[in-house]
């Protein structure tokens, strides 16, 4: 079953709960030239998951940075990057990820390795996270969007948000109007990305709240290779 087929008939299914973190338990039975970090544990290969896993390439996608002018191909950068997905007017998962990786950021500024790293928070929600919007979020996140190595990208309308964060990514949303909300939200999954300075994966972090101090271990080989 190819990638978009599969997450269709999970979406269909109502599955939008996360499944565990398939990222820090390491093991050597296998090796991948394009990788630093050792396979991890689990039950399937990346070539079975609905997503992309260790060892595979980044998707080839280009998207605009939302607070700056620029474009960013997510492959090109030349820094291990760590991309996650969200929308800042989530009031569950999304914050735990976007605060697990400001306090990556914030080590990273504190232990003089921010050129080192690039952070790629990705909104699925491009028709309220505007600039203006992203800058509010980031003053109440505390997130240092002024330097460098922070970039949130915004894909130029919805239907763009769900080629490259559903089809390319393989983070499921879909939007939901609660009764006791005037506003829309939406029900998705929670995945982070680790990708090293050659745009393959090393991890694949399937959780609602990554461990912190395992992401910064996981980093640490890839920013200084």
């Amino acid at each position: 079953m190819d990638r978009r087929n599969y997450l269709h008939a999970i979406a269909g299914a109502g599955a939008f709960a996360t499944a565990g973190c398939l990222g820090s338990t390491l093991s050597f039975r296998d090796s991948n030239p394009n990788v630093i970090l050792a396979e991890p544990e689990r039950e399937y290969t990346s070539e079975e998951l609905p997503y992309p896993a260790w060892g595979q390439r980044v998707p080839d996608v280009t998207l605009p940075s939302s607070i700056g002018s620029q474009t960013v191909t997510i492959r090109d950068i030349e820094t291990p990057s760590i991309v996650t997905f969200f929308y800042s007017h989530c009031q569950t998962v999304c914050p735990v990820l976007i605060q697990t990786v400001r306090n990556i950021q914030a080590d990273a500024i504190e232990n003089d390795y921010a050129d080192q790293v690039t952070f790629l928070p990705t909104t699925f929600d491009p028709q309220r996270d505007d600039a203006a919007r992203l800058r509010e979020y980031s003053k109440t996140m505390n997130i240092a969007v002024d330097n460098d190595n922070w970039q949130f990208l915004r894909p130029a309308s919805p239907e763009r948000a769900k080629a490259v964060v559903e089809e390319e990514f393989g983070v499921t949303f879909e939007r939901t109007h609660p009764d006791d909300m005037d506003i829309y939200m939406f029900a998705h999954s929670a995945l982070t990305y680790l990708i090293n300075a050659d745009g393959y994966i090393e991890r694949a972090y399937r959780t609602q709240a990554p461990d912190i101090s395992q992401m910064i271990t996981d980093l640490k080989p890839l920013r200084e290779q």
